[in-house]
């Protein structure tokens, strides 16, 4: 699945919802979903609960990014498909 397919998928399944709370509710939970994949990762918890955390991360992230009109995959080209954006080297030479 693409980034834009799971942006795609997760507008099919929360975007009524996401938007009706509004940017502040949902960042909200997006900040919850941040704390609970922080808290996974200084337990060093199990590999299918970091996934899980790092999903419920990745799926606020793209309600946010489609309540403002932000597509997900295109964002990530414009700023680092070049590489880095500041020097535009793979690895980074900065």
């Amino acid at each position: 699945m693409s980034l834009r397919d799971f942006q795609k998928r997760i507008e099919e399944i929360y975007f009524e919802k996401d938007q009706a709370r509004g940017v502040e509710g949902t960042y909200m939970w997006f900040a919850e979903e941040v704390g609970e994949l922080t808290r996974a990762l200084r337990r060093n918890e199990d590999q299918a609960n970091m996934e899980e955390e790092f999903a419920d991360v990745l799926a606020w992230l793209a309600t946010l990014a489609s309540i403002h009109g932000v597509d997900l995959e295109t964002a990530a080209q414009k700023k680092y498909g070049q590489g880095c954006p500041y020097c535009h080297a793979v690895p980074c030479a900065c």
